[in-house]
Parts: structure tokens; C-alpha cells; sequence
């Protein structure tokens, strides 16, 4: 669940650069940095998307990957973990190369998104602990502690 909801709030953030960059609503609101300037460079578009829309795609499978993680279903499933880790390490590593591009090429921060970054950062760590606790439940076959019925998980 932390992930789901570190993931809803990156939702949100993603969204709403994707709006602004789709020219749907006026200004940014960023009260440090040029959020603005970021988000108009020719960096701010990958392959003719805009990047905070790769942003919301990366963060909508988090949450979803998340939420079913949570069903009795998948409740010990090393699959779900691994998916979650591998989307966010790669979200980490494609926003460290676009932290890279605003402090050394376009020579502007903006602050929602080193607020996206920080969320994926957090979102890695979580998600890493969870795939090594969920080999751990692999091996003894159930997510929760044997003397734990099924229903309270």
C-alpha cells in the first residue's frame, strides 16, 4: 500500500506537467526553481511524448502492480515484486539522466520534478524491500506468519 500511494501522488504530479505541457491549463505553479523552463526545453519530449507523460504511464503500472499486490491472489507473488523493482529502478535511472539534463544542460530546476524523483527514489526502496522479503516468503510458501489466519493479512 505505501507503494500505491507514493505512486498516486507521483500520478498527480506526472499529470500535472503533462497538462501543462499539453498547453490544457496556463501556468505552473513553482514556487522554487523554473519549473517552466524545464518543462519548455526540448529535453521535456521523449520520443513525441512529453516526458512527464512517460512519467504518469511509469507511475500508473506502479500503482497498479501495487494494488494487485495486495489481492490474496498475488499476495506471495515474486512476479509482482520483481515488475515493481524493475519499473522502478528504471524510472530512478531515466530521472537521474533528467536531473542531470536540468542542472548541466538546461541550467534550471524544477521542483516538482526533483519531487517526482525523490517519490521514485522512495518507491525503489520499498519496492526492493518487499522483492527480498517476498523470496523469503517464497521459500516457506505464504506470505504471512504461519500462526496468522489468511483473512487478517
Amino acid at each position: 500500500m505505501t507503494i500505491a500511494m507514493l505512486s498516486l501522488v507521483g500520478i498527480l504530479i506526472a499529470l500535472y506537467l503533462t497538462l501543462y505541457k499539453l498547453g490544457v491549463i496556463g501556468g505552473l505553479t513553482c514556487t522554487v526553481g523554473s519549473c517552466e523552463t524545464v518543462n519548455t526545453s526540448r529535453w521535456a519530449t521523449f520520443l513525441g511524448l512529453p516526458v512527464a507523460a512517460w512519467g504518469v504511464g511509469a507511475y500508473v503500472a506502479l500503482f497498479a502492480l501495487s494494488l494487485a499486490g495486495t489481492a490474496d491472489r498475488y499476495a506471495g507473488s515474486q512476479t509482482i515484486s520483481v515488475l515493481l523493482v524493475a519499473i522502478a529502478a528504471w524510472s530512478v535511472l531515466f530521472s537521474a539522466w533528467l536531473t542531470y539534463l536540468e542542472l548541466f544542460v538546461i541550467r534550471a530546476i524544477c521542483i516538482w520534478c526533483v519531487a517526482s524523483a525523490v517519490l521514485l527514489v522512495a518507491i525503489l526502496v520499498v519496492s526492493v524491500v518487499d522483492w527480498r522479503g517476498s523470496r523469503g516468503r517464497g521459500l516457506r510458501g505464504s506470505r504471512a506468519p504461519v500462526d496468522v489466519p489468511p483473512r487478517v493479512r
